[in-house]
């Protein structure tokens, strides 16, 4: 990054000019120490997001009681004057110089007398969102000589590139960009052969090393112990350190060996200190020997100061935006979750097919036994996933779900496990994914069948080890999930197929349980209609207190395709068309559908081929818990009366 300065030019006019050279450590100092100069920048608000101890003091109020406050809000009417400046060099993006302000600040009885340089701050893409100041105090003795007091301008070049800095890793928040600026300040401001930072990262308990600069061709290990003999008297005791050839030599460090052997010489390490402890350190070195002098530790002390605010707020930052986002998304799911909960408030039915379903449920639910639910379309999976959530260990936890089968292929993955900001095009923000939401909760996955070949191993990992990555990311997210899953596709044939990997499949397979088809389970028809009839004539508010018995045997004799949920789609047309107190069912279109189905698709000959369909899915066996007459929800002796009326032979359903 360049920093481009203005100075004006003949005849008032404006000339722009590159200042490529570094800053000069003793005017910096000078500056740093001399207790009637000071600087600051605001963001566009005019709140402080930075201010020196100097300017500080002169304010009355401690540099920490200024950030996020307001000119107005630190010094009062004075801010008037001050607020109009801001504004015009946020406006023209113009700087403002040797403006004079007398006024009596808030902290003090009497008028003080200042002068005030203030210049833009743009950002990468050169909007002007902030604007910084080097304020002097006037009348009072100062640390700078003769010259220097009558050219403030000379003076705030230097402190305007670093407050540039300051300006622009204060509003950084990704680490990356951030050691970016650093590098590009350290690379234009000052004077070294090397540089680098050290972070301690708790993950793994040392200390990952960035190199910002380098002029010297050397590998800088990725991570090092925090008790390393180069970095540990500063990351563990904060500790300034300096060490010329001799004591590289004799340092007993690995690192310091290396660097001497490719010409570094002289090695200074500063802590970066931020309220919550040492971050790591900020480390320079050059290639003469004893090369780095007392005077410039001021710079180096404010480099590292102002790094180490920034990194610690922007890892505070992204902490925040983390935690917003995972709430953000748990709102959105537990409102879902609340909504779908009051919808199926009970599971309807009576009939012994469902009392075997949810003996199941409460066999299972108390473990952390994957379970799979098979059945066909609309038979209430989803519903039979949620009883066995609230009546589990994790009822207090997250139900996440996904349809596998409503998610494009391509964004399936992203929506499963997440993915990091720039992943692949259009990842704009970090994402977490339903994996990470059901973390100590439960995970349903409908439509099972439908996840992609290649997705599979990685969903087998979740299963075996509890761990995955983000996409674009190689840091392993460890989750304490429960998985259920349900589809209607015949698992085992898509394994024969070689369109389901069998590994996934039995993993899967821990406990599964069947969901009868609404014509296995007829006797809870009447049940269903009633509980849909009064759940849509409440929304509706309508009154409706009887369904007519030809009505109901109509529907008690139709073979519900689409088993439950094609009843309650058929209930809520006919509350729709219910103009009095009696149910008006539109049976035509049942009619309608026989006339138009096969020749020979007549009630019986439906009722016939279900039987038929059952009785080779149980190898014939009609009696006991898994025989055809169970599954169907009729006795033994019904199922084979009506075999008997229906005229079904043995070597119809045995092979």
């Amino acid at each position: 990054m360049q920093y481009v300065f203005r100075a004006e030019g003949s005849g008032g006019s404006e000339s722009s000019f590159v200042d490529k050279s570094p800053i000069d450590p003793e005017l910096i100092s000078k500056i740093l120490n001399a207790p009637n100069v000071g600087f600051a920048v605001w963001d566009e608000q005019m709140r402080y997001i930075y201010i020196n101890d100097a300017l500080a003091k002169l304010n009355g109020v401690p540099p920490v009681a200024h950030y996020g406050k307001t000119v107005r809000e630190i010094l009062g009417d004075m801010a008037l004057k001050i607020e109009a400046m801001l504004h015009q060099v946020l406006t023209t993006g113009e700087p403002i110089s040797n403006f004079e302000i007398v006024a009596t600040l808030p902290t003090r009885s009497e008028p003080g007398r200042w002068t005030a340089n203030y210049f833009p701050i743009a950002e990468h893409e050169g909007n002007i969102r902030r604007v910084g100041v080097v304020v002097m105090e006037l009348g009072e003795a100062t640390a700078l000589t003769a010259d220097q007091a009558n050219a403030p301008e000379t003076q705030s070049k230097p402190l305007e590139a670093f407050l540039e800095f300051s300006g622009a890793i204060a509003a950084t928040v990704e680490q990356e960009e951030l050691l970016s600026a650093i590098a590009t300040f350290v690379g234009k401001a000052i004077e070294v052969d090397f540089s680098s930072i050290t972070l301690y990262d708790e993950s793994v308990r040392q200390l990952r090393t960035h190199t910002l600069s380098s002029s010297a061709e050397q590998e800088h290990p990725n991570v090092v112990a925090e008790n390393e003999p180069a970095y540990g008297p500063t990351f563990l005791h904060g500790e300034i350190k300096i060490h010329n050839r001799a004591s590289m030599a004799v340092s007993g460090s690995p690192f310091l060996e290396r660097l001497l052997q490719t010409g570094i010489q002289s090695f200074c390490l500063l802590p970066l200190i931020s309220r919550k402890g040492t971050l790591g350190t900020l480390n320079f070195g050059r290639k003469a020997d004893n090369a780095f002098e007392a005077q410039e530790l001021v710079v180096f002390k404010q480099v590292a100061a102002q790094a180490a605010l920034a990194l610690d707020s922007a890892a505070a930052y992204r902490e925040i935006r983390d935690l917003t986002q995972r709430l953000d998304k748990q709102v959105i799911y537990l409102q879902t979750e609340a909504r779908s909960a009051h919808e199926f408030d009970e599971i309807v039915g009576e009939s012994p097919a469902l009392q075997r379903v949810l003996d199941q449920v409460q066999t299972v639910a108390p473990s952390d036994a994957t379970v799979l639910i098979l059945g066909e379309t609309g038979t209430g999976k989803e519903l039979i996933a949620r009883a066995i959530h609230r009546l589990s260990s994790r009822k207090s936890g997250n139900f996440i779900k996904l349809n596998c089968a409503a998610i494009p292929t391509g964004l399936l993955e992203s929506e499963l496990f997440g993915h990091e900001k720039g992943a692949f095009t259009g990842a704009i923000t970090q994402k977490l994914g339903r994996l990470e939401l059901a973390d100590r909760g439960t995970l349903f996955l409908d439509e099972v069948g439908e996840i992609p070949l290649e997705l599979q191993p990685k969903l087998l990992r979740v299963l075996q080890d509890q761990e995955f990555e983000r996409l674009g990311s190689s840091r392993t997210i460890k989750v304490d999930i429960r998985l259920i899953a349900a589809t209607n596709r015949d698992l085992a044939k898509s394994v024969h197929a070689h369109e389901f990997r069998n590994d996934l499949f039995y993993r899967l397979h821990v406990f599964p349980v069947r969901l009868p088809a609404l014509r296995e389970r007829t006797r809870d028809i009447p049940l269903l209609v009633r509980y849909f009839v009064q759940k849509f004539a409440n929304k509706m508010n309508k009154t409706i207190e009887a369904v007519p018995d030809e009505a109901m045997r109509a529907l008690h004799n139709w073979t519900w395709p689409g088993n439950v949920r094609e009843l309650e789609n058929l209930i809520e047309r006919s509350v729709i068309l219910t103009q009095g107190t009696t149910l008006t069912i539109p049976i035509a279109e049942l009619q309608s559908e026989l006339r138009n189905a096969p020749h020979d698709s007549t009630l019986e000959s439906l009722e016939r081929e279900h039987i038929l369909r059952v009785l080779r899915e149980t190898g014939g066996v009609i009696a006991g818990m898994h025989g055809a007459a169970a599954r169907l929800g009729m006795k033994r002796t019904t199922l084979q009366s009506r075999m008997q009326k229906l005229g079904i032979s043995r070597a119809e359903y045995q092979n």
